[in-house]
């Protein structure tokens, strides 16, 4: 096996957000659960991928947190991806990555590398009641929502609570009641909450915060999977279009800002998110 440490939807070490990634050699079997368990929590990142070459074309991928398996995770295979990649085990092209959402395209190009999400879902909206227990959890009331927005349960590959703020001042500023959120995750069945605020000056499509206490993570810097939710629930709104190319930026509260892209495909349904990533390490495992 070769370990690798990535930071991803970056182009600069020590930026983005930072993700394991295990080559398994093709003659090798994937190692045991315990074992990649193991790897995942002595890396600490918040998902490391674990990946095989199937064939030319084909890779297979696991996702680890330090706690558990989780079916995708988007900044991890946007690392996988870039790390194949200067390694010349891929070059420009499409390919198919394996995972446990489903098999995903993978397009890479000199640029960025694009994945695609599993078909977008809304999958619950809340009512007021509902609404106002969301904000609390994050020391928050719904003065502080957007009017026309309502929070709502997304997946393109997983469930996040998608909850709009109404000021990036707020949102940069909030406190979680990790225990309260952690309650709602269970409650609802998702992995956590990507809250977000709609970028006034249109630098950037939004904003966004990821909180996801539940599986180990109490934030993270880059979450493809629910900006990939994200782009679905602004659709819905109008506020964007399936001809736009999206720019979320996360990380700023955590001081490792990342920019994630997205984009519908010509269907106008499957999204696609898009960014780098750059190996920081190279690790031997005795």
């Amino acid at each position: 096996m070769k370990i690798f440490v990535c930071d991803a939807f970056s182009s600069e070490i020590f930026k983005g957000n930072q993700a394991g990634v295990v080559i398994v050699e093709e003659k090798e079997n994937y190692p045991s659960e315990i074992l990649m368990k193991n790897i995942a929590a002595e890396l600490k990142h918040s998902e490391t991928a674990f990946v095989k070459k199937m064939d030319n074309k084909i890779f297979k991928i696991r996702y680890f947190t330090p706690t558990e398996e989780v079916k995708l995770c988007g900044h991890a295979t946007i690392s996988v991806f870039s790390t194949l990649r200067k390694l010349n085990i891929v070059s420009v092209g499409k390919y198919i990555a394996e995972t446990l959402a489903g098999n995903l395209e993978i397009i890479v190009d000199k640029d960025f590398i694009w994945m695609d999400m599993a078909s977008p879902k809304i999958e619950y909206i809340f009512n007021l009641n509902e609404i106002k227990e969301l904000y609390s959890a994050f020391n928050l009331d719904i003065s502080q929502a957007p009017k026309n927005l309502i929070p709502k349960i997304v997946n393109t590959g997983l469930s996040d609570i998608i909850i709009p703020i109404e000021d990036k001042k707020v949102l940069d500023s909030f406190t979680m009641d990790k225990e309260k959120v952690i309650e709602l995750s269970k409650k609802y069945k998702v992995i956590g909450a990507h809250l977000f605020s709609l970028d006034k000056d249109k630098k950037f499509t939004a904003f966004c915060r990821n909180i996801a206490p539940l599986v180990g993570i109490d934030e993270e810097c880059a979450t493809g999977t629910s900006n990939g939710a994200l782009t679905h629930y602004l659709k819905e709104y109008n506020i964007i279009s399936v001809k736009d190319i999206n720019s979320f930026r996360q990380g700023e509260a955590m001081q490792r800002a990342s920019t994630i892209l997205s984009r519908y495909k010509e269907d106008g349904v499957t999204i696609q998110v898009g960014g780098n990533a750059v190996i920081s390490f190279e690790c031997k495992l005795y």
